[in-house]
């Protein structure tokens, strides 16, 4: 992603409780995950920080499971807290019902499609305490692709967040692209990251 996304969440952040942010910026279309990954544990590497928190939404949040399976992180004790927000963390309907097709495939882009199109058994194993943001405000193009019988974002079903190891989980009223723009999402992911819990 650009980052130009999430300027909105970051200024809130950035005023309360006032961190020091860092967008990472990564093309998911044009690059496998395992380049993501070794992209974000160098930029992490040249981050000077005695602790650093990571987010991620949507793909964001695999980019960061991958990171945390793959051991690149030398100094995994300064890392504090990760949050995952829309992470389609268990599966992605939407995902393997776009990567049916060629085209699909290219708009998916490799990475999305390795995390997607395969079967993942994937637990929170890591030390890190994690925190999961899902929406269940159905708006959003994924609602024409593969529409969701369950609570969904419009993009990801409420079930396809849960990770198994997760150390919270909540819904809120927001679809998976407004998730940048709530003040609500601003605030649970504020208290989280300061507390370890969404505070609600």
């Amino acid at each position: 992603m650009t980052g130009r996304e999430s300027v909105f969440l970051r200024r809130r952040l950035a005023v309360d409780p006032g961190y020091d942010l860092h967008s990472f910026r990564y093309f998911s279309l044009g690059a496998p995950m395992a380049e993501h990954v070794g992209r974000l544990a160098a930029f992490l590497a040249q981050l000077d920080a005695p602790r650093v928190h990571l987010v991620g939404h949507s793909l964001g949040g695999l980019v960061i499971y991958r990171l945390m399976e793959s051991g690149l992180i030398a100094d995994a004790p300064r890392l504090g807290r990760v949050v995952f927000l829309g992470t389609p963390a268990v599966e992605s309907r939407t995902g393997r019902r776009l990567g049916s097709h060629a085209l699909g495939r290219r708009l998916l882009g490799h990475a999305a499609c390795s995390e997607f199109l395969a079967t993942h058994q994937r637990v929170w194993r890591f030390a890190p305490p994690l925190g999961i943001v899902a929406g269940d405000q159905p708006i959003g193009l994924g609602r024409l692709i593969s529409p969701h019988a369950t609570p969904n974002d419009g993009t990801v079903s409420v079930a396809e967040t849960r990770l198994p190891g997760a150390t919270e989980h909540i819904v809120l009223p927001v679809s998976h692209t407004g998730m940048w723009l709530s003040p609500r999402v601003a605030r649970v992911l504020a208290s989280f990251l300061e507390h370890g819990h969404f505070g609600l």
